[in-house]
């Protein structure tokens, strides 16, 4: 059956119909996906409140975390402090837990000097000897325990250890020179318990 020959009027109606149809633009279909594709991730991003939350709270977490490790340290610190100074403490008090019997027994180490320093001519040799051995072993424990004994005679005057009874002129001597010692003083462990009773020397007059 022959194709019945197009009027002017069709061939105008084709030829609109082909216009009206949409050309595909490559470049610009790619400009609008990407578009797109940005617009809806900014769109996520503003649009989820829940990642913001999560996000303030890690960020809290993190800061509750550096504070706990500083509480920490700090504790530990202070904690060593105080076990260093209980120990100090400890130490101290054995080292001087003896002075007040150590003040009580240097009486009777005195006596036994001055009944050994009196005996006469005609006491008998073994009961010097009895006195003397247990002076001696009255001074084995002192020293045993970490008394040690001060007996400055010919050294220079020291405040701090020594307590003047009385000061002679003596041109022999240099002035604040301990000339003679009336009683002995006695440290322990380093401190004084009881100073050295002396008399000093000062420049003639």
């Amino acid at each position: 059956m022959a194709r019945d020959p197009q009027t002017p009027l069709d061939e105008e109606l084709a030829r609109r119909e082909q216009e009206a149809e949409p050309q595909p633009i490559e470049g610009e279909l790619e400009e609008a996906i990407e578009a797109a594709e940005e617009a809806e991730a900014a769109a996520e991003a503003s649009d989820n409140p829940e990642a913001e939350v999560l996000a303030a709270r890690v960020e809290e977490l993190e800061q509750s975390v550096a504070e706990a490790k500083d509480q920490a340290l700090r504790a530990a610190a202070e904690a060593q402090n105080v076990r260093r100074r209980a120990e100090q403490e400890a130490e101290k008090a054995r080292k001087f837990a003896l002075e007040k019997f150590v003040k009580e027994l240097l009486p009777v180490v005195d006596s036994l000097e001055k009944a050994l320093e009196a005996m006469a001519d005609e006491a008998t040799e073994a009961h010097r000897e009895g006195v003397a051995m247990t002076l001696k072993m009255q001074r084995d424990v002192l020293a045993k325990f970490g008394v040690e004994i001060l007996e400055p005679a010919g050294e220079p005057f020291d405040p701090q250890f020594h307590e003047a009874m009385a000061m002679v002129p003596n041109p022999e001597l240099d002035p604040n020179t301990v000339m003679d010692v009336f009683q002995k003083g006695y440290l322990l462990n380093g401190r004084l318990v009881r100073p050295a009773m002396v008399v000093v020397s000062q420049a003639a007059g």
